[in-house]
């Protein structure tokens, strides 16, 4: 048994896929294949089910669980022996949805490259119930997630409580409450309830954001008038600042959008049983996995960065 095939072996785990494990790993099948069976023959029991299609052994699983172990344990040795040596080297694999890459790396990475020029650090764009699992079979050393759960097997960083907000234009608010909106808005910049706007269009969302912002309109006992209904909050966020219809938008985004928000947009805090509704952000990692100087550089950064965008106010009334 060597590392190498110990790891191709999990890696072709993932897949369940010969071709696609090779090039995805940039080797012939046939280099995959003999390194299969070259930990076959070490241990003397198949690791995978050839038919009717790809799949692990009991044997398999087992085995599968300790390639995980010397992997991680690989990676973290080289990290240490880095550490140890200064080459100040390695690479950081980190995760987050499309727009929080777009904010946060434009803002830590010319920084943390000027400092760590020899890091190779590779992206991956997903959203929370995606990342998770990255996480835990070692595929990610990082992810920002939202609003997940605990796990035992993870360590979890609060980043930030990204303040959740009903933007609506003034014109669309004026053409559904007339004489009253003014009062409305003037009760709205402290805290926004569902029940008052309950006349507009809305975008809706059906992601894990959407499920938290619904349970304001059941506990209103309110069914949104839906404009449209989507799992990406960017069209949400575009319809909205097209006077077409209200939207529910996060600090995160609402910061992201700068000076292209309408002059003439309602943003207010979104409150839930007489409080701020928030979206948790949050980092996560394996417990075991060894931080080098490099990622702890990195985490420091994200930190003071989510730390700077949490004490901008964006609430205004028009």
């Amino acid at each position: 048994m060597d590392l190498i095939s110990l790891y191709y072996f999990s890696e072709l785990a993932k897949d369940l896929h010969m071709t696609r494990t090779a090039n995805r790993l940039f080797i012939s099948q046939q280099t995959l294949s003999n390194h299969i069976q070259r930990l076959e023959d070490y241990y003397g029991t198949k690791l995978f089910y050839r038919k009717p299609s790809l799949s692990l052994t009991t044997a398999g699983e087992f085995v599968l669980s300790f390639a995980r172990v010397v992997n991680k344990e690989q990676v973290n040795l080289k990290d240490i022996l880095s550490d140890i040596a200064h080459q100040e080297r390695g690479v950081l694999r980190f995760g987050a949805s499309n727009l929080r890459l777009n904010m946060c790396l434009p803002a830590i990475l010319p920084q943390f490259s000027a400092r760590y020029p020899h890091v190779d650090i590779r992206i991956t764009d997903a959203v929370t119930k995606q990342l998770e699992p990255l996480v835990l079979n070692d595929s990610l050393d990082f992810a920002i997630t939202l609003n997940g759960e605990d796990h035992p097997r993870l360590v979890s960083h609060q980043l930030m409580d990204d303040q959740v907000y009903l933007c609506v234009a003034d014109t669309l608010l004026q053409s559904y409450y007339g004489v009253e909106a003014q009062i409305l808005k003037e009760k709205a910049i402290r805290g926004a309830e569902v029940k008052d706007f309950a006349r507009l269009p809305f975008c809706v969302f059906n992601n894990r954001a959407g499920r938290q912002i619904n349970q304001c309109f059941e506990a209103a006992n309110i069914t949104p008038r839906a404009y449209i209904t989507s799992t990406y909050t960017r069209i949400g966020t575009i319809a909205c600042f097209q006077r077409l219809a209200a939207c529910f938008i996060s600090q995160m985004s609402l910061v992201s959008q700068g000076d292209k928000i309408p002059a003439d947009l309602n943003i207010f805090p979104l409150h839930y049983k007489g409080q701020p509704l928030t979206q948790r952000l949050s980092l996560i990692r394996m417990k075991d996995r060894y931080l080098s100087h490099y990622s702890k550089f990195f985490l420091d950064q994200l930190f003071q960065y989510f730390s700077g965008v949490e004490s901008i106010h964006m609430e205004r009334m028009v």
